[in-house]
């Protein structure tokens, strides 16, 4: 069986966020591979940590990997200032693999910003990486390409208001909850979650929810938090407050990473459009191209506006309306702009009121086990995946449980833990086999 059929029967996923199936990326062909290991979201520290720990696995999953696409060379993009590991993973890197030092600002780790930086191609707008000749992967990607299983566990960093910042590893379905648990617990009353990150995670207050194969990492928030009170802000709000206040200081454009590497998109005129009817505006204010990194909301605006709410929604509504536009890219924009106009992590930090947290995440060696699992038929790009089993069926750890539908773009779901099927909605519910 060749690797990208092991991964495609594994469920590999990307594991950085997109969750789009690795068997995919593994069948296409390619110049250079690179291994995205710039980890730039506040307070997250999941690939690092992983790195540190599993040298040998991953680099040799990355390995596998460029031979399976035929790339000439692989490439490790990690932050620079990490120059203990950088120094660590050097001597075991086979040839044809080398590290590309990153600098320590947001968001190198967009995929479009990453392939820049590692070969001075700029991707076009609306193109992948494999349009210049690359395919990138996640750390932890990787790392169970190596492992050759079935992917039935999750590495995530919980982070924030709790006791011991950790970066831990879990059954996948296991709840928020239990994750800040092996974190020593939350150190605010009624905590709340942003779920992947703080600057392109979720909202979330109900701990309940599991772990999916796309969490990177939990950050835990008091409710009153800033962030918070921006994340829950109604949409009604947001266009009325945007419309009535954005003086188009231009501030959100200069900034945007996707401006910087010469794509056509414009926040500011995408606030300048709430003043009119925005359908068909896509020639205008590019928001098809919009990478939803949240700079220019978070970092940018001196208003306290939210450039990026009003672009994904309108990116979003152009989607519905099967709305495409093919351009090219502006090559001297990232030349004359992209260097001077980085924003540094620890500054996004301060700017974004989460400096009082402790900036670690340790990796904890656990053998946790939890007794119930929540395995969400949708948890990777493409189409949900189908259960193959049935209320009441005993599984067993790694036994597959979902697939998707005929040849349908996704991902196959495996038992986390030993147990009995409890319920199937939406979501494969486990309970664990205590008697044994």
């Amino acid at each position: 069986m060749s690797l990208a059929d092991r991964a495609q029967a594994n469920g590999v996923v990307g594991a950085g966020g997109g969750g789009f199936p690795t068997h995919v990326k593994l069948r296409a062909k390619a110049e250079t591979i690179i291994l995205n290991a710039a980890e730039c979201e506040p307070l997250l520290h999941k690939d690092k940590e992983l790195l540190g720990a599993f040298p040998h696995q991953i680099s040799d999953g990355l390995e596998q990997a460029r031979q399976c696409v035929g790339a000439s060379s692989a490439v490790i993009g990690i932050k620079h200032k990490y120059t203990a590991l950088i120094k660590k993973l050097t001597p075991l890197l086979p040839a044809g693999m080398r590290i590309k030092p990153l600098s320590d600002s947001y968001p190198a780790g967009d995929e479009f910003i990453l392939v820049y930086d590692v070969t001075g191609r700029i991707i076009a707008p609306g193109n992948i990486p494999l349009s210049v000749g690359c395919v990138v992967i996640n750390v932890e990607t990787a790392l169970n390409i190596a492992l050759d299983a079935p992917v039935i566990r999750k590495y995530l960093t919980v982070a924030g208001a709790v006791k011991s910042p950790v970066t831990i590893g879990v059954a996948v379905g296991t709840s928020f909850a239990e994750c800040i648990e092996l974190a020593g617990g939350a150190d605010t009353p009624d905590p709340v979650v942003l779920v992947g990150g703080a600057m392109m995670g979720r909202f979330c207050d109900d701990l309940t929810q599991p772990v999916t194969k796309t969490t990177g990492g939990l950050i835990v928030l008091p409710p009153d938090h800033p962030l918070v009170i921006r994340y829950t802000k109604p949409l009604a709000a947001i266009r009325r407050i945007g419309a009535s206040a954005c003086d188009q200081c231009t501030f959100c454009t200069y900034f945007c990473p996707r401006w910087l590497l010469g794509h056509p998109i414009e926040p500011h005129k995408a606030m300048r459009s709430l003043g009119f009817n925005e359908t068909g505006q896509s020639n205008v204010i590019g928001t098809l191209f919009c990478c939803e990194c949240n700079l220019c909301t978070m970092m940018a605006c001196p208003e306290d506006l939210d450039p990026k709410t009003i672009c994904s929604t309108n990116k979003s509504s152009l989607m519905k309306q099967k709305t495409t536009w093919a351009t090219e890219a502006d090559p001297d924009r990232a030349a004359l702009h992209l260097d001077d106009r980085r924003v540094p992590v620890p500054r996004l930090i301060r700017k974004m009121g989460l400096s009082g947290f402790v900036n670690t995440g340790p990796l904890l060696e656990t053998d946790y086990r939890s007794g119930r699992v929540v395995l969400p038929l949708k948890q990777h790009a493409g189409a949900p995946a189908e259960a193959r089993v049935a209320v009441g069926q005993r599984v067993r750890t790694g036994d597959e449980v979902a697939r998707p539908p005929g040849e349908a773009l996704g991902a196959v779901i495996h038992a986390s833990i030993d147990g009995k099927i409890a319920s199937i909605d939406g979501a494969i519910t486990i309970e664990a086999d205590l008697g044994g």
